[in-house]
């Protein structure tokens, strides 16, 4: 009978040492996972590019959120993308948050796998406070996966030279210089009148010349299947392709490539009259033609070049351990008054819907536009943009190969000819 109890009693003690020691487990596993109330501090890896201006908004969200930590990088554009892209394929080394980039974003949503479905960490609740046509664009051809929640974007309007419309006998006025390039036709119209009254070409580029058209397309290069629909019949790339020959032709384009040294030149000397550029746009000109303030004004682009150039998305690689914790912070990053934040530190024009409508939003003058609030007439052309063409994986190489051909034709080559061997180009690339 001692013996039994003896045993009993050390059974009891076995039980209750083992029954702690698990607790003791759970508690430690809470610590180790972050949970609310844990007091552990998680650390985010975030991956971004360009000059986005993030990483105030990282310190104050610290601040809010003493248990996180963001560590924050930011490279190039294409070496951003490619390292993302190499660290998800060999499935080690992601971020726990990476921007992915418009004209990217379809290379990274054929392996939405290796991405978490922001709908199931609390997406659905906040889609509503961002433009439809942005919000879309972050998930996948079904609608049931998003990849990303919508950041800045890139509404299109036209910048114009206040001194060459003035020395071309146009008016000058925003309004009144929407009113009258309010169609292809009369752009060029406008086109034709600057070039024989100043002898300047009307357009800087002719990359802005042959967006126009593209940009808006419901359909550019290439289809879901990732076939090459450029050159069908009705073509928006073909017309594109031609609006901007014809432009060249008739010397209403600058000679000079896009960022280019020269190109900055005319910006700052005002060599030409207008560029039909995305919101981003005025940031770069306050950097880098600070002699160019007040002479630009914005005015809206005619209904048929309405579009977008530009924009991000913030994303969750499936590899990070702190799913929601990531998400959490994209959630707030992208919120309508963070969003206003970057407007006015860093120039990335708002996705959320509710930025349009805030006084300090509404009331922006702009020093360098001459004390125009420019933010009103982007904010027009965001709501008039219908949709996002779909562009595929491989449309930087398709587009390289089309633009070329654009590039040849400035040298004297011959529009036709240099559209065929861009559209063989396009077809041996997809062959590959």
């Amino acid at each position: 009978m001692k013996n039994m109890k003896k045993l009993l009693t050390l059974g009891l003690t076995l039980v209750l040492a083992f029954t702690l020691a698990a607790c003791n487990n759970k508690e430690g596993s809470s610590k180790e996972s972050g949970g609310k109330g844990s007091g552990e501090v998680v650390e985010l890896n975030f991956w971004s590019f360009g000059a986005t201006g993030y990483d105030k908004l990282i310190e104050e969200y610290e601040k809010e959120n003493p248990n996180v930590k963001i560590k924050f990088k930011t490279s190039e554009t294409s070496d951003h993308h490619d390292a993302l892209f190499t660290a998800l394929s060999a499935g080690s080394g992601a971020p726990d948050i990476a921007l992915l980039e418009l004209d990217q974003l379809d290379r990274f949503k054929a392996a939405q796998d290796r991405f978490n479905n922001l709908y199931d960490l609390g997406a659905k609740d906040v889609q509503d406070k961002y433009l439809g046509w942005k919000w879309d664009g972050g998930a996948n051809l079904d609608g049931d996966f998003l990849i990303g929640l919508p950041t800045d974007i890139g509404p299109k309007a036209l910048y114009y030279r206040t001194d060459v419309f003035e020395a071309a006998g146009l008016p000058t006025d925003p309004v009144e210089v929407g009113n009258l390039i309010n169609s292809p036709e009369a752009f060029m119209e406008a086109a034709k009148t600057v070039k024989e009254k100043t002898g300047k070409p009307f357009v800087d580029t002719i990359e802005m010349a042959y967006r126009a058209y593209l940009d808006p397309a419901e359909e550019a290069y290439l289809n879901p299947e990732g076939e090459l629909i450029a050159d069908k019949e009705g073509s928006e790339v073909k017309k594109s392709f031609d609006f901007a020959a014809e432009l060249w032709e008739k010397g209403y384009v600058g000679p000079a490539e896009m960022w280019s040294p020269e190109w900055s030149n005319g910006v700052k000397n005002g060599d030409f009259a207008v560029a039909l550029g995305a919101g981003w746009f005025k940031g770069w000109l306050k950097d880098n033609a600070p002699e160019a303030s007040g002479f630009f004004r914005v005015a809206k682009l005619p209904e048929e070049f309405a579009s977008n150039w530009g924009g991000s998305y913030l994303s969750v690689p499936k590899e990070t351990e702190h799913a929601q914790e990531a998400y959490d912070f994209i959630e707030w990053l992208v919120a309508p008054e963070q969003q206003l934040k970057s407007f006015q530190d860093a120039g990335l024009f708002p996705s959320a819907v509710e930025v349009y409508d805030m006084e300090e939003f509404k009331t922006m003058e702009d020093e360098f536009f001459g004390g125009q609030v420019s933010s009103v007439v982007f904010a027009e052309a965001a709501q008039d943009i219908k949709g996002l063409p779909y562009k595929g994986e491989k449309y930087f190489p398709v587009h390289e190969a089309i633009t070329n051909g654009l590039q040849n034709i400035q040298t004297g080559k011959d529009p036709e000819k240099e559209w065929k061997a861009g559209i063989k180009k396009a077809n041996d690339l997809l062959s590959r």
